[in-house]
C-alpha cells in the first residue's frame, strides 16, 4: 500500500462534531447559564429584603420575649394571656407596630404612639414605630450635619394569636396555651413577606 493510500484511509476515519451534537451542547450550556442566573437573582432578592427580614424577626421575637417576661415576673396572670374574645388582653388581627403602653406589652389595648429614638418627636406617620438609620456617611449619630435617616415601620403589621393545646388523648391541656406571633411587611414590587415565631406558655411560673 502506498503512502498516499494510507493518508486517505487515515483521513476517512477522522470525524468532527455534527450539527446535532453542537446544538445539544448549546442547549445544555444554555440551561446551565440560566440556572446560574436564577441563583444570582435569588441572592439579589435576599439581599434587597435582608433589612426588612431582620426587622420582622426582631419585632416578632421582642413581642414573644415581652410576654414571657411579664408571665415569669407574675405581672401577667395566666388567664390574661389570650386574645380579647377569649377573655385575655391581646387584640386580634394584624395591627400596626405601636409602642407598649403602661402594661409593657405590645398588641394590647393600651398601646401608645411611638416617638423617634433620637429626638423624641412623633414618628412619621404619627404613632407607628420608626427607626433611625445611618445616612450616606454610614455613621449613626454623626454630625454636623446629621444625615441620619428616619425609617417608618408603617408597612409592617404584627398579629398575636393564642390557641388551646390539645393532648394526644384529644383533651385540652388547661395548663398550657400556644402563642403565634407573625410580623409581616409589604415592599413595592415584592410579594408580602412575614416572619413567625411560636411558643408555649405555662400556667406555672
Amino acid at each position: 500500500m502506498t503512502q498516499k493510500n494510507k493518508s486517505v484511509r487515515k483521513l476517512g476515519t477522522q470525524r468532527g462534531f455534527t450539527l446535532i451534537e453542537v446544538m445539544i451542547a448549546i442547549v445544555i450550556m444554555t440551561i446551565g447559564i440560566l440556572a446560574v442566573m436564577a441563583s444570582f437573582g435569588t441572592a439579589i432578592a435576599a439581599t434587597e429584603s435582608a433589612q426588612e427580614d431582620l426587622i420582622a424577626r426582631h419585632k416578632a421575637l421582642d413581642a414573644m420575649e415581652s410576654i414571657y417576661t411579664a408571665r415569669n415576673s407574675q405581672q401577667l396572670p395566666f388567664s390574661a394571656i389570650n386574645n380579647v374574645a377569649a377573655g385575655g388582653i391581646f387584640l386580634p388581627g394584624a395591627l400596626p407596630l405601636l409602642c407598649a403602653g403602661p402594661d409593657g406589652l405590645v398588641g394590647t389595648g393600651d398601646d401608645v404612639a411611638c416617638t423617634a429614638p433620637d429626638t423624641g418627636a412623633a414618628c412619621p406617620p404619627p404613632g407607628v414605630e420608626c427607626l433611625i438609620l445611618p445616612g450616606p456617611d454610614g455613621i449613626l449619630g454623626e454630625g454636623p450635619p446629621n444625615d441620619d435617616v428616619t425609617q417608618s415601620l408603617s408597612n409592617f403589621t404584627r398579629s398575636i394569636t393564642f390557641s388551646q393545646v390539645t393532648l394526644p388523648s384529644g383533651n385540652i391541656n388547661a395548663n398550657l396555651i400556644a402563642v403565634n406571633i407573625t410580623v409581616a411587611y409589604t415592599k413595592p414590587g415584592w410579594p408580602k413577606r412575614s416572619y413567625t415565631v411560636n411558643g408555649l406558655i405555662s400556667s406555672y411560673h
